[in-house]
């Protein structure tokens, strides 16, 4: 391994891998991987990246191998300038290993476990560069008004399903306020809003009407007087009687599955010592869930009077989390871990394996839960 200067802002001509730089700054930087031929975000972009950042001592103050999902900065407003620095340099793909001195750092300004004044190793990989939103093209499109006074133009038509009320639908997003002023991206996260049922009261309701007039694959515009969004009251950063605009894509609907909870009639419950009980309704053949690795399950979550509070397999989307790290209530770490791929399992979980004894969503302080648990994989980290 040797190292090299190289200019603040210049790639060298060429890179070589696990050799080390040192750019004027006093930032270190080793390559060890790099892709020449993909883009290099810009200042301002979004990017996605998976991140772990260790002190000098080795310690971890941040691993998104852990919580199983990238982080999300803008380029240029990370809050450390070493890795805005970095990026610069970098490419899509790209993974490197940073030594960043406490002025390129955190400074004399403790945070959550990084003292004043320390020298951070980060090990980053460019996992995606987000798109920036641009307003959809209305001109010459017909704009439809409807009685409630909402008012929405298709953009682009789709060929798939026609949305009707009651379904389950994934939608992309990019909200703006009358003057252009853009609140709000799906676009620019990465990821369109899943599992979102139509119709229930569970969006605003300028959506819950405008989108059952579109179908998958449609782009649309819709305009929502305050009346149909969030009303009198603010709403985060939206004012008080915010007129709101829309642009959406319909990605997929599909009709809510039936939900049937799992047969146990017959089938032992076993109470462990920490107070859960569990009944095993399927044994599963697949690998083992074991602490600190990644699993994805589908889940029904019941009160004890037979009412689902939420659901995967009613969303569409399973539910991954890394085991035994408290990433989830106790009641699930303890067992999940019971499964194997391929299994299946109800957990009946007194609320101190639970959330307690406060309020959390729709659940009730001193809540005892059921969950009808399928383990569908198991991932290394």
């Amino acid at each position: 391994m040797t190292a090299s200067m190289i200019s603040e802002g210049q790639l060298p001509t060429k890179i070589k891998v696990n050799e080390t730089y040192t750019t004027a700054s006093g930032l270190k930087i080793m390559f060890t991987a790099i892709n020449p031929k993909n883009n290099t975000p810009k200042t301002g972009e979004k990017v996605k990246l998976n991140i772990l950042g260790k002190l000098t001592n080795d310690s971890v103050f941040v691993n998104t191998t852990d919580s199983g999902s990238p982080i999300k900065i803008a380029v240029g407003d990370s809050k450390i300038k070493g890795l805005d620095e970095a990026l610069s340099y970098m490419h899509l793909g790209d993974k490197a290993v940073l030594t960043i001195p406490p002025t390129l750092a955190f400074g004399d300004k403790p945070i959550t476990k990084v003292p004043a004044n320390s020298t951070i190793i980060l090990t980053i990989e460019i996992v995606q560069i987000l798109p920036t939103a641009v307003p959809f093209e209305t001109k010459g499109k017909d704009t439809v008004a409807l009685k409630s006074g909402l008012k929405y133009i298709v953009v682009s038509k789709g060929k798939g399903v026609k949305v009707d009320s009651g379904m389950i639908v994934s939608i992309h997003y990019t909200g703006y306020f009358e003057d252009g002023k853009k609140f709000e991206s799906s676009v620019e996260q990465g990821d369109p809003i899943e599992g979102l049922p139509i119709g229930e009261g569970k969006v605003i309701k300028g959506w819950d009407e405008g989108i059952t007039h579109l179908r998958v694959g449609d782009k649309a515009r819709l305009l929502i007087p305050y009346s149909l969004g969030y009303g009198e009251a603010a709403h985060g950063p939206i004012p008080a009687k915010s007129n709101l605009i829309f642009d959406v894509e319909i990605i997929k609907a599909e009709k809510p599955v039936k939900l049937e909870p799992f047969n146990v009639a017959g089938k032992d419950t076993v109470t462990t010592a920490s107070g859960l009980k569990y009944i095993v309704v399927e044994k599963g053949k697949g690998e083992k869930a074991e602490n600190g690795k990644t699993v994805k399950v589908h889940y029904t979550g019941y009160f004890t009077d037979g009412k689902i509070f939420d659901s995967s397999v009613q969303h569409g989307k399973p539910f991954s989390f890394v085991l035994g790290h408290k990433r989830v209530i106790a009641g699930w770490d303890e067992g999940v871990a019971l499964m194997n791929v391929g299994g299946k399992i109800r957990l009946i979980v007194p609320y101190q394996l639970g959330y307690g004894e406060n309020d959390y969503g729709p659940i009730k302080g001193r809540s005892t839960l059921i969950f009808d648990v399928e383990l569908l994989d198991v991932t290394s980290n």
